[in-house]
């Protein structure tokens, strides 16, 4: 019998000679993963062992060069189930061990021919480990990945790594945010209605709210106050996203207004920094950030620790050890990573609103945090529960509208 010719694929993964160039000069050789060309961002690290179709389509990711800590990616294929928005966000990708041959019953193509089909330059090859150790110790960074055509000169290469603009001060959310409103509706009895400011939202996240019997209005990032509550929301939830918080000024005055309203909130990842910017507390940057799906955090509230699924390079500045006084009440930190003690999450104490720096979606990642929009949902009951006692008391309402 005749041996099968060597599919396109297999001959583009065989030898194609790539380079990744950090910004201090630091160079890694590989082969190409993925399409051939070149790519700039900012190198992180990803410490997940799986999950890597949903870190590849999350959209906190735009602009990043994403390093897998796990040495062998791929093993499971790409399927049409998974993703987390409408396409691969990762400026770039880079892997040790890429799987040769994908086995997964969902699996409808390898995620080299994936990264190919989307134009997502990578590399493989890398010693991950030694690029990981490299960038604890010196921090995210630019970088660039060159192949094929786009291989040169190593100092005309690190030129162009150093021409690539910085993530602080990147301005990032509306790029990736959707640019016209549409609504998932509740499963089953529908309960509330959420006005939910899309920042560069997680498909699972609106679906996990549904699943509470919510309907959820999803808004473009920049969404006006008079856009918010003109869906008539029981609560308001700003999700995750890329890029500096400190460049979220539009959004921040969205969120002082329904801290004013004392509309429920809820906030994840670059909605909790927003929150923290709305009740007055800084941002900075971190020094390489939080990514994978094995972050311990502890619930302040309760004690408990949480296994939980971070994607963030900055945080909130904001006391650990008191309660803070601002513009909308009493507010606290409510969780706190037990790595290195960075915000996790904040509490309003006289006002009913909530955040937390990690994705209690769970895609990918562990459901120990679900309970969170549990907590939402209690919010919203007790805010309908007061309306309704205000009636009965002939109270006037508590106004959604009115400034």
């Amino acid at each position: 019998m005749t041996a099968p010719a060597p599919t396109t694929q297999r001959l583009r993964r065989e030898r194609v000679p790539a380079v990744l160039v950090l910004e201090d000069g630091r160079t890694f050789r590989g082969q190409a993963y993925g399409a051939h060309g070149e790519t700039f961002g900012e190198a992180v690290f990803n410490t997940g062992m799986s999950g890597y179709q949903e870190t590849l389509t999350d959209p906190s990711y735009h602009r990043q060069v994403v390093v897998m800590t796990a040495p062998h990616i791929g093993n499971t294929g790409v399927n049409d189930e998974d993703p987390e928005s409408r396409q691969i966000w990762v400026a770039g990708y880079v892997v040790r061990d890429p799987s040769r041959v994908p086995s997964n019953w969902r699996s409808r193509r390898s995620l080299d021919e994936e990264l190919a089909a989307q134009g997502i330059v990578g590399i493989s090859g890398v010693d991950t480990r030694a690029l990981t150790r490299h960038l604890r110790e010196r921090g995210a960074m630019r970088v660039g990945i060159f192949s094929g055509p786009a291989l040169a000169d190593e100092a005309a290469l690190l030129a162009r790594v150093n021409e690539a603009p910085e993530m602080k001060g990147a301005d990032l959310c509306a790029e990736v945010a959707t640019t016209e409103p549409y609504v998932v509706p509740a499963v089953g009895t529908k309960r509330f209605t959420v006005a939910a400011i899309d920042l560069g939202i997680k498909a699972m996240t609106p679906q996990r709210m549904a699943e509470r019997g919510i309907e959820v209005h999803v808004l473009p990032a920049n969404s006006t106050i008079e856009d918010v509550y003109a869906v008539e929301p029981d609560g308001v939830f700003f999700s995750n996203g890329p890029g500096d918080p400190a460049t979220a000024d539009h959004q921040v005055a969205v969120m002082q207004g329904v801290l004013a309203r004392k509309t429920p909130l809820f906030g994840i990842c670059f909605g909790n920094q927003i929150l923290g910017r709305a009740l007055g507390f800084g941002t900075y940057k971190l020094k390489y950030g939080h990514r994978g799906i094995n972050q311990p955090v502890q619930d302040r509230t309760t004690g408990k620790v949480e296994v939980t699924a971070h994607n963030h390079g900055f945080a909130v500045e904001a006391p650990l050890d008191k309660v803070s006084d601002t513009p909308y009440g009493r507010a606290e930190v409510s969780h706190v990573c037990l790595n290195d003690n960075v915000v996790e999450g904040l509490q309003c104490l006289d006002t009913p609103a909530f955040s937390v720096q990690y994705h209690p979606e769970a895609a990918a990642g562990p459901h120990d945090a679900a309970y969170l929009f549990d907590r939402f949902v209690e919010l919203m009951r007790g805010d309908q529960a007061q309306h309704s006692v205000d009636s009965m008391a002939g109270a006037p309402a508590r106004t959604t509208t009115g400034s």
